[in-house]
C-alpha cells in the first residue's frame, strides 16, 4: 500500500514531468545561438586578512561567468569555469535535450559549470532554480558570515585587534548575520606555535564575549593544527560553545572519529565539518559510511549543482548534512542558497560579503541569520548592461 509521502512524491514528479513536456512542446526549436564568457568584478566590504595557509586575501575577487543567448530571446546567466571549446559545444543545442529532470541533473559539456543552463531552463519553465533542483528545503536558508580572518595580523589593527574583531562582528550583524566562522591556526605559519595558539583562543574569547551567548560561532583552522593540537585548542576554547569545527587537521577517517569521540567525552555538541579541498566526490564515501564527518563541504563551484546534490544524497542516507564551501564568489553564494532551498539536509550557506554593480539580485536578503531566495524564474539575476559594458572583461565570445 502506498503511503502519503510516496503518493505526494509521485504526484510532484508527475507535475514536473508534465511541465517539462509542456515547455519542450512550447519551445521545440529553442537553440543556443551565442555565448559570452566574462569576469564579474567583486568588491568586499572590508579587507580579508590571512588564514593559516594563505596571505592577505584582500578586498576584491571575481566570478567567472557565462551568458547564453537563444533564438527565442531568452538568456541564461551563471557561474561557469568551462573553457571556450566546451562552451562552443553548446551552440545549436536545445537546453532541454541536456536537462535530466527525473534525476535533477544537467548533462552536457560544461562539467560543473551548469548554472547558465539551469538559469535558462528555469526561465523557460518560469520556475526558480531551487524548485527544479528539488524544492524540499525550508523557505529561509541558514547562512553564516565566513569573513572573520586574521585581522589582528594586519598592520593597521595589530595594536587594537580586539576592537577590530568587535567591529567586524558588528558589521556582520548589521548585514543580518547571527552566525560567524572564525579563522584560527596562526601558529601553523604566521606566529610561533604556542603564541599563535594563545592568540587563537583569545580571539574566540573576545568574539564570544562581545557577540553574546545567542550568536552561533564556528572555527576554521584550514588544516592549521594536528589532532593533538586541535584537542588542546578545544580544551581551552570548548567552553565558548563552538557550533562547528572546520578543517582542524588534514582529514582521515580514523582521526576524525577520534576527534568526534573527544567532543562527546567532553559533553560538547560541536559538529565536525570538512571536505572543501577534496577534488573528487568518491573521497567522501568512506567518511560518510563511517559517519566520521558531520557536515560535508565540497566546494560549490568545483562540484556544481550536480556534484553537491550527489554529495548531499549520500550524506542524507547517514543522517548527515552538507554546507558547500564558498569563498571569493558572490554568485557561488546564490548557488548555495538555491541548494539550501532544494534539499532537507543543508546546514548553512557561507557568505563572503561581496558586492557588484553589474548584477541586480532582487529577492536575496539576510535577516536574523537566514536568507530569502527569490521565486523569480531561474536564479532571478539580471545584468545592468551599462555597468556591464563599463566594468566587465570578456574572456571569449562564440556564435552559431
Amino acid at each position: 500500500m502506498i503511503d502519503r509521502r510516496e503518493f505526494l512524491l509521485g504526484a510532484s514528479t508527475a507535475i514536473l514531468l508534465a511541465r517539462l513536456a509542456e515547455a519542450a512542446e512550447a519551445a521545440p526549436d529553442l537553440k543556443i545561438t551565442r555565448a559570452v564568457a566574462f569576469r564579474l568584478p567583486l568588491k568586499r566590504s572590508k579587507v580579508a586578512g590571512k588564514n593559516s595557509r594563505l596571505d592577505v586575501h584582500g578586498d576584491s575577487s571575481a566570478d567567472r561567468m557565462v551568458r547564453l543567448y537563444t533564438n527565442a530571446g531568452i538568456e541564461g546567466l551563471g557561474n561557469c569555469r568551462a573553457g571556450e571549446k566546451d562552451v562552443t559545444a553548446l551552440l545549436g543545442q536545445n537546453p532541454f535535450d541536456l536537462y535530466q529532470d527525473d534525476e535533477r541533473r544537467m548533462a552536457g559539456p560544461l562539467g560543473a559549470g551548469t548554472m547558465p543552463l539551469w538559469d535558462l531552463v528555469g526561465k523557460v519553465l518560469k520556475k526558480p532554480a531551487y524548485a527544479l533542483l528539488g524544492g524540499a528545503g525550508p523557505e529561509r536558508v541558514p547562512v553564516y558570515d565566513g569573513s572573520i580572518y586574521f585581522a589582528d595580523l594586519l598592520p593597521e589593527y595589530e595594536d587594537r585587534w580586539q576592537d577590530r574583531f568587535r567591529e567586524e562582528i558588528d558589521m556582520g550583524r548589521k548585514l543580518g548575520h547571527r552566525a560567524f566562522k572564525i579563522k584560527i591556526g596562526r601558529g601553523s605559519k604566521w606566529m610561533e606555535r604556542a603564541a599563535g595558539d594563545d592568540r587563537d583562543v583569545a580571539v574566540v574569547e573576545t568574539i564570544r564575549e562581545h557577540a553574546g551567548p545567542e550568536i552561533l560561532l564556528g572555527v576554521d583552522a584550514n588544516n592549521g593544527y594536528d589532532l593533538a593540537g586541535a584537542k588542546r585548542f578545544f580544551e581551552r576554547a570548548g567552553k565558548q560553545r563552538i557550533a562547528f569545527a572546520e578543517e582542524m587537521f588534514p582529514e582521515t577517517v580514523d582521526e576524525c572519529l577520534q576527534f568526534k569521540r573527544f567532543f562527546r567525552e567532553n559533553g560538547w555538541d560541536t559538529l565536525l565539518a570538512d571536505g572543501e579541498t577534496q577534488g573528487e566526490l568518491e573521497v567522501f564515501k568512506p567518511f560518510i559510511e563511517a559517519r566520521a564527518i558531520d557536515v560535508y563541504q565540497g566546494d560549490m563551484n568545483h562540484f556544481g549543482f550536480e556534484g553537491i546534490l550527489t554529495e548531499a544524497a549520500w550524506a542524507a542516507e547517514q543522517g548527515l548534512q552538507v554546507a558547500p564551501h564558498n569563498w571569493g564568489s558572490l554568485v557561488g553564494y546564490y548557488m548555495q542558497l538555491h541548494v539550501g532551498r532544494a534539499i532537507k539536509n543543508f546546514y548553512g550557506a557561507e557568505h563572503d560579503p561581496l558586492s557588484t554593480g553589474v548584477l541586480r539580485a532582487d529577492g536575496y536578503s539576510i535577516e536574523d541569520g537566514t536568507a530569502t531566495v527569490p521565486d523569480a524564474p531561474g536564479f532571478g539575476l539580471a545584468i545592468d548592461e551599462e555597468v556591464f559594458a563599463r566594468e566587465c572583461r570578456s574572456e571569449f565570445e562564440v556564435k552559431a
